[in-house]
């Protein structure tokens, strides 16, 4: 799919790819320049759609407050001793 870039360095997404990916105006996007050249596109979460199913999931049982601290703790601790 093809694209033209504006003077003011704007490009406009068709219609059938923001419907696909359900982006809508005000929503933000990330975008990344690839050492191959290419670029990748990130639709960023807009409010709390970006939320469903972060603290429940079917077929999961609930965790206690206690249960997702120390899993934050763990995940941190992974992060920074991988860095």
């Amino acid at each position: 799919m093809q694209v033209t870039v504006s003077d003011k360095g704007q490009i406009t997404l068709p219609h059938a790819l923001r419907q696909r990916l359900g982006i809508e105006s005000g929503m933000r996007l990330d975008v990344e320049a690839l050492d191959d050249g290419s670029l990748r596109v990130r639709v960023l979460a807009r409010g709390s759609r970006g939320l469903h199913g972060l603290l429940s999931r079917p077929g999961e049982r609930t965790r206690s407050l206690d249960e997702i601290d120390q899993a934050i703790t763990d995940t941190v601790r992974d992060r920074k001793d991988r860095a």
